[in-house]
């Protein structure tokens, strides 16, 4: 195969619709939007709108409250943990920091930090070093012979 034999499979690209170009193009004069009214015209946005009647979004009542500085962690189950080690991903004799985790793949990135779940067992004696975690998770790591420390999160 050359360069120049090189094309796209059959149907894979269509052509562009080229609307409002002359009457050979099928598509010409009022451009496939018919005559008159308020749909063919330009700038209109219809949605939303019912006829005049109050539109949904203003019979509904508002609720809730959307926090504007609220902390989004990367969650990480405990069984993973123990999967990761046990790969030899990461070494459960050393400190098992978020960057640890990270290098590891097994967080893509820390957010606002890393948090801590029960979800799954561990049985390796790990130290951890993380933003949050909960209380299970943290019983759970005791349990299996290691320590996990929570750093302060930043200001909640």
């Amino acid at each position: 195969m050359k360069l120049n034999e090189l094309r796209d499979n059959d149907g894979a690209a269509r052509k562009q619709k080229r609307v409002a170009r002359g009457p050979g193009s099928g598509k010409g004069k009022t451009a496939g939007r018919g005559i008159k009214g308020q749909k063919s015209r330009s700038g209109v946005a219809l949605g939303g709108y019912e006829g005049g009647q109050m539109p949904l979004y203003r019979r509904l009542p508002k609720r809730g409250f959307t926090k504007p500085n609220k902390l989004h962690y990367a969650v990480v189950n405990l069984g993973l943990i123990e999967k990761f080690i046990a790969e030899g991903k990461l070494n459960a004799k050393e400190t098992i920091t978020e960057d640890a985790l990270v290098a590891s793949g097994l967080v893509r990135r820390k957010l606002d930090g890393v948090r801590i779940l029960a979800k799954g067992e561990i049985t390796s004696k790990v130290t951890l070093e993380v933003t949050g975690a909960s209380a299970a998770a943290v019983e759970a790591v005791a349990k299996a012979g290691g320590s996990l420390k929570v750093a302060a999160a930043a200001a909640e």
